[in-house]
């Protein structure tokens, strides 16, 4: 029996962000400059071909959980490290 072949499927960088940005998720993302010591969370509701972004509702998360809000900022995509979809926050009752 021949061996089945496998179609592998490849999702572009641009794609994922597109497609944050048409779900309007929030997402989690960590800076390259800062070592991971700081992070940024936000709603896209821009980018180009660069990876540059606007964010919506923005708020940097320092490594000790402190949460700075800082509202709709412009981020430059050579400063992006990684890019993830935000967990929500837990709340405890």
């Amino acid at each position: 029996m021949p061996p089945k072949s496998v179609k592998k499927v490849m999702t572009l960088p641009i794609n994922v962000i597109f497609s944050h940005l048409q779900k309007k998720t929030r997402v989690l993302i960590w800076l390259y400059e800062d070592g991971g010591k700081m992070q940024i969370e936000g709603q896209i509701i821009g980018f180009d071909e660069y990876m540059n972004m606007t964010l919506e509702d923005a708020v940097e998360i320092y490594g000790n959980n402190k949460r700075v809000e800082v509202g709709r900022i412009l981020l430059k995509g050579d400063s992006i490290t990684l890019l993830q979809e935000a967990t929500p926050n837990k709340t405890t009752n």
